[in-house]
């Protein structure tokens, strides 16, 4: 094996690093984050950047995926809509280029199989900007029925995502997705047509391949 794609802190990174090190694997891929340069202040962005850091101490050769906001945490509406009830979400109309996942994983594979991609950084967006209404509204249209939306405040947001993500975490997602954010986190790039040479997938093309998890 000359290549891993590694998804951090799904266990200790310095462990799997050293261990394909010794393996002999010349060239890491790795997920980040965009908030590595967008949001550095925030702690989950701090610790994308440690392990970002950790891989280039490591003598193998790299590239970094920082990828935005994922189309699939529309899953987190999954329940609601299957049970037809009302979305609830804060920063409605915060528009965000959020990323089909599959253009992460074809970046990925083209930095895995392919020259050129050493030592490269890239930030990687959807092609146009999003907001949560507009994601459900897509949903909606793929389903054929009317799915009832409603904006709430970060205070209610903040207190259903404590439990999942705990106090920090929860506020650095608030953050991220509508509190607190900047040019650099709402810009569109074309990263992922420049490296595959195929368009990014918009928010609409995700909806309609995951239908069948909100029906």
């Amino acid at each position: 094996m000359r290549s891993l794609f590694l998804v951090s802190r799904l266990g200790s990174d310095a462990d799997t690093l050293e261990a394909a090190r010794q393996a002999g694997v010349e060239h890491i891929v790795l997920v980040s984050s965009i908030t590595v340069q967008t949001h550095p202040h925030l702690g989950p962005a701090d610790e994308n950047l440690a392990v970002e850091q950790l891989l280039k101490e490591t003598g193998m050769a790299w590239t970094i995926l920082r990828p935005t906001q994922f189309a699939s945490n529309a899953l987190m509406w999954a329940a609601s809509i299957r049970g037809r009830e009302t979305v609830r979400a804060p920063y409605a109309e915060t528009a965000l280029p959020t990323i089909h996942p599959a253009d992460i994983a074809s970046v990925a594979r083209m930095a895995l199989t392919e020259p050129g991609h050493h030592g490269r950084t890239y930030a990687l967006t959807g092609p146009e900007p999003i907001t949560a209404r507009q994601q459900v509204e897509a949903i909606a249209a793929v389903l054929g029925r009317e799915v009832p939306f409603a904006e709430i405040s970060r205070r209610q947001a903040h207190a259903q995502m404590v439990a999942v993500f705990g106090v920090k975490a929860a506020d650095a997602v608030l953050d991220v997705t509508g509190g607190d954010v900047n040019p650099e986190l709402l810009m569109v790039r074309d990263t992922v047509s420049q490296v595959t040479g195929t368009p990014a997938r918009p928010f609409r093309q995700w909806a309609s391949e995951n239908a069948d998890a909100f029906r």
